[in-house]
């Protein structure tokens, strides 16, 4: 099994993560599959789901990275913080409407994920959309807040920042955060009948995309370049 791999509907890529963690495999076998999405189809929307029913993705595989800091790594380490802005910046500026069907946990740098996308839908009675890196040690990269802030309102960012405070998908719905919140069997269904009704055009979605996130890719190309130099990510 592919740690990646999607199926059309129609003009809908259901693309499925079989790996809910970024390490530097996963995280170039994710770019390599949303570029064949890209490339390879007629596509003109893309829902990400994951095939594990109680963890959308739980974000930086700390396992594989804290062990390669700890033995002072830092080109590796830098290559692979990169990398994932690499991966938040192809989903947010992606030449088609994206959606997200959080089908269980969004933890840390997967509810970064998150954010990414134009639209999210998530599964109601199990699964949180989470910040924990307070309680970790972590801080956040400049780009990943204001990924926060296009996503969620800016109250709310500051309190789950602060507090690691966990949202329900309900409470996600209440905020806007998310366009519904909906049982485990009608998810992704949900999801592909919502991107079906979107089936726009590739290059003014990419076009509007460029100018309504221009704040976003300036803070990613400077900002986190400062950033990376000066502090330390409690790696």
């Amino acid at each position: 099994m592919s740690m990646y791999e999607y199926t059309l509907d129609e003009h809908v890529a259901l693309l499925t993560m079989n790996e809910s963690k970024f390490n530097m495999t996963s995280l170039t076998e994710f770019l390599s599959v949303l570029n064949e999405v890209e490339k390879d189809t007629d596509a003109k929307a893309l829902i990400v789901r994951s095939s594990d029913e109680k963890i959308w993705s739980t974000g930086l595989d700390l396992e594989w990275l804290l062990p390669l800091a700890k033995k002072g790594e830092k080109s590796v380490t830098d290559v692979f913080i990169a990398r994932l802005i690499e991966l938040f910046r192809m989903i947010l500026l992606y030449p088609m409407i994206t959606v997200a069907a959080i089908t269980g946990h969004a933890f840390a740098g997967g509810a970064v994920l998150a954010c990414c996308f134009d639209f999210r839908f998530m599964r109601k009675g199990r699964g949180y959309l989470c910040f924990p890196e307070v309680d970790i040690g972590i801080p956040f990269l400049p780009s990943f807040t204001a990924l926060m802030k296009k996503a969620i309102p800016m109250d709310l960012v500051e309190d789950m920042q602060l507090t690691a405070r966990r949202l329900t998908a309900e409470e996600c719905e209440a905020r806007h955060i998310i366009v519904k919140a909906c049982s485990v069997d009608e998810l992704v269904s949900e999801a592909i009948s919502f991107a079906k009704r979107l089936n726009k055009e590739r290059p003014i979605v990419g076009k509007l995309k460029s100018v309504m996130h221009k704040d976003i890719l300036r803070i990613m190309e400077v900002d986190d370049a400062a950033a990376l130099k000066s502090l330390d990510f409690g790696l």
